[in-house]
């Protein structure tokens, strides 16, 4: 399964565009090859989403939005289908609930391949034919749409088996133990005016615009994120029993929902479901599954804080964001630094998305996309933290130093994890 291949910029030619899509396309095929068609039904919470809906909403997205079936060109493949894929686009039409997606039995997996089969022959002939550059730029924001499905698919999956008594494993594959992480060194960053946003000429999303100046005040930042050797020190000193230490809401739902520990870690703190079945943790490696509402908790406990997005952004500015350990690699989990003993910021891309302390909002001047596609990102700035960096279930080359995930505080399937920043006299 491990795929040693990064994912070009978007390209410059139809021949470029086509491979490349050819590419992403046969990815999320090849991430169901372990699969049974039984698993890609099955949806474990509303958050989630069955495999085989996102096999055919990614379908979907290019049906609706590069070959522009219905209104603007031929009759959609199958129209009652409409409904059934479009997730959340209400300037495209009614959708179904997206909490009963799992009940979705028909079409059936054979048929959603083959309409992905279809999509793929269609947009080929399309590219063929030379597309126009604006058409060009829908079809790589449904390529990079595509890639977030792809680790969706994983985040999803797991929640899934997890919640299966068999806890079943979705890949064999084991990386050996790594070095003791070492203590956590804090690095000072950068003060006064930057600029931050992306800056450059390929692909980025519109919540990563427009480049601004951002003030950043004295501040150090963790070299590397929390282990999960650390955020058992948290639980035994009963982070969860102080309320002092969260915020009101992330009381309460702690109190609600009994956490006690991040999610799929066993009472012990010494195990963990994986997608390579329930395995020992590594003390090493940086804790995951966690919300906003325990990365804030853990922070107070240690005397520090969560890093601000932009003070994020500027140390990653400098690095490069491919080089970390990604879905490509196979393993599904993150791993301990291999070598924690170089100097600079670690593990910054890959292993863990990093909460950070920064909501969810618009950069001064934001414009959404014109049109349906204007619904990607904007319409979602309320509520919500900002994620930095990427995960291991996070396609190679997807993520840059200007890339803003989000979630609502309380999730935790994501692979979420810690990074520690502290203010500076």
């Amino acid at each position: 399964m491990p795929l040693a291949r990064d994912n070009p910029a978007p390209a410059d030619s139809p021949d470029g565009l086509s491979q490349w899509y050819a590419r992403v396309r046969a990815r999320s095929l090849e991430l169901c090859a372990p699969l049974a068609p039984e698993d890609t039904v099955v949806q474990s919470m509303p958050d989630a989403s069955p495999t085989k809906w996102h096999l055919a909403h990614t379908s979907w997205f290019f049906e609706r939005f590069v070959l522009g079936r219905g209104a603007e060109g031929p009759e959609p493949l199958h129209p009652e289908w409409h409904f059934l894929f479009n997730s959340y686009y209400q300037s495209a039409g009614p959708m179904h609930s997206r909490d009963a997606r799992g009940l979705l039995t028909r079409p059936t997996l054979a048929e959603i391949c083959t309409y992905r089969a279809q999509i793929d022959e269609a947009v080929r002939e399309r590219l063929a034919r030379g597309i126009a550059p604006t058409l060009a730029a829908v079809l790589t924001l449904g390529l990079h749409h595509e890639q977030q499905h792809q680790e969706l698919m994983l985040t999803d999956l797991k929640h899934l088996f997890a919640c299966n008594p068999l806890q079943p494993a979705y890949t064999t594959a084991r990386a050996a133990r790594s070095p003791a992480a070492g203590p956590m060194r804090f690095l000072t960053g950068r003060t006064g005016i930057t600029a931050t946003g992306y800056d450059g000429a390929q692909f980025a999303y519109d919540n990563e615009l427009p480049r601004h100046s951002e003030l950043l005040h004295p501040h150090a930042i963790a070299h590397r994120p929390v282990t999960n050797a650390e955020y058992a020190e948290f639980i035994r000193a009963g982070g969860y029993r102080t309320a002092l230490l969260w915020m009101s809401e992330g009381w309460a739902t702690v109190q609600r929902e009994g956490w006690a520990r991040p999610l799929y870690w066993a009472e012990d703190l010494v195990s963990a479901y994986t997608l390579g079945g329930t395995r020992e943790l590594d003390p090493n490696a940086p804790v995951c599954h966690v919300s906003y509402f325990e990365a804030d908790a853990f922070a107070r406990w240690a005397g520090a804080r969560l890093p601000l997005e932009a003070e994020w952004e500027t140390l990653a500015a400098p690095l490069d964001p491919t080089h970390g350990q990604f879905a490509d690699d196979g393993l599904f989990e993150p791993q301990a630094d291999p070598h924690p003993q170089h100097e600079g910021p670690r593990q910054l891309f890959g292993d863990v998305w990093e909460w950070t302390g920064s909501p969810y909002v618009g950069y001064p001047g934001f414009k959404p996309l014109p049109g349906a596609l204007g619904e990607y990102n904007g319409k979602f700035m309320c509520g919500q933290w900002v994620l930095r960096g990427g995960s291991c279930a996070t396609p190679r080359g997807h993520v840059r130093a200007s890339y803003r995930n989000f979630f609502y505080p309380r999730d935790r399937w994501q692979f979420s994890g810690i990074r520690l920043a502290r203010d500076l006299p």
